[in-house]
């Protein structure tokens, strides 16, 4: 563990003290600040020459400003002379530009994958991806973890019967199969469709959802739209109690005001996202990926598989 060093961004500084303690280590001191026209200052305090090191940083509002500064992070070990440069990111920002669906679209998830590279990354290290395909935009080791286990662990203790796992919309349907094969339940899809682009959008339920337990399962709520359209078709189609399991929870605009008037009794999300003062709700529920990311970062620096932590979850 002599050769292993820790840093943290401002992104999310109380996921990064809390996978210290998982591994018993003091994170590294590290100045970054920004100069008075805005440009981003970073200056490591420690020696990393020749260190294994971990920069964790999320990729959360404010998106552009995080990936710029744990891209000069990289930068600065690199110039540092540190041995292995990991970078982990708990939430991956620009993963949902993935593809050109449409013309003269960009692919961010590549560009982003392109700077990491470029900047000096030796590999990349993150959670439950929007798109799985964004792991073949590296030319470097990705490893990427899954949050299903942190979720069935938090429900479990709810002793919830009757139970039916919800993808709320067909793209999650891979997602939604892996937990439902986790809790033993039944899988259902909520299938949004228009009539006309300007027509309210009708919801189709494929599954049987009448008198049971429904889990929303998806790797991210921004504006929560989708999710409390599901959540209202669900009811009307009879579901008891609605809950939902979100990895990262963004909650940008009027999320949390729809959250609260909505069908759903509560929404867990893990804290790859710091959940902000003025985010806070007795319907949202945070549960910790420190430990998932404090084993994953012991075995990369001890050059131990990782797959332990999630072969049994394929998708």
């Amino acid at each position: 563990m002599d050769k292993m060093v820790i840093l943290s961004g401002n992104s999310n500084k109380e996921l990064s003290a809390k996978i210290s303690k998982e591994l018993k280590a003091k994170p590294a001191d590290i100045m970054a600040t920004r100069f008075s026209d805005g440009e981003i200052r970073v200056k490591i305090e420690d020696n990393v020459r020749g260190k294994d090191v971990f920069v964790i940083q999320s990729n959360c509002p404010p998106v552009n400003e995080n990936i710029m500064e744990l891209l000069i992070i990289i930068d600065a070990l690199k110039r540092a002379s540190a041995n292995r440069i990991t970078a982990v990111i708990p939430y991956f920002g620009y993963a949902r530009q993935d593809r050109k669906d449409q013309p003269r679209v960009p692919i961010t998830a590549k560009l982003v994958a392109n700077l990491l590279t470029v900047a000096g990354a030796s590999r990349v290290l993150t959670l439950d991806l929007h798109a799985g395909q964004v792991q073949g935009f590296f030319d470097i080791p990705l490893d990427h973890l899954f949050a299903i286990n942190v979720f069935v662990d938090y429900f479990k203790k709810l002793k919830l019967n009757n139970l039916v796992i919800v993808s709320p919309d067909v793209g999650g349907i891979k997602m939604a199969r892996a937990y439902a094969k986790k809790f033993r339940a039944g899988l259902a899809i909520v299938d949004k469709r228009r009539n006309t682009p300007e027509a309210t959008e009708v919801m189709h339920i494929l599954g049987e959802v009448k008198g049971k337990n429904v889990i929303l399962v998806d790797d991210i709520i921004a504006t929560g739209s989708s999710l409390v359209e599901a959540a209202k078709a669900l009811k009307e189609a009879g579901a008891k109690n609605i809950f939902a399991a979100i990895s990262h929870g963004i909650l940008s605009a009027n999320a949390v005001e729809k959250l609260e008037n909505s069908d759903i009794d509560y929404l867990v999300i893990t804290d790859s996202i710091p959940l902000g003062e003025e985010k806070k709700s007795k319907k949202i529920k945070v549960v910790s990926v420190s430990k998932l990311f404090a084993e994953a970062i012991r075995r990369i620096h001890f050059e131990q598989s990782i797959s332990v932590l999630f072969d049994s979850i394929r998708r």
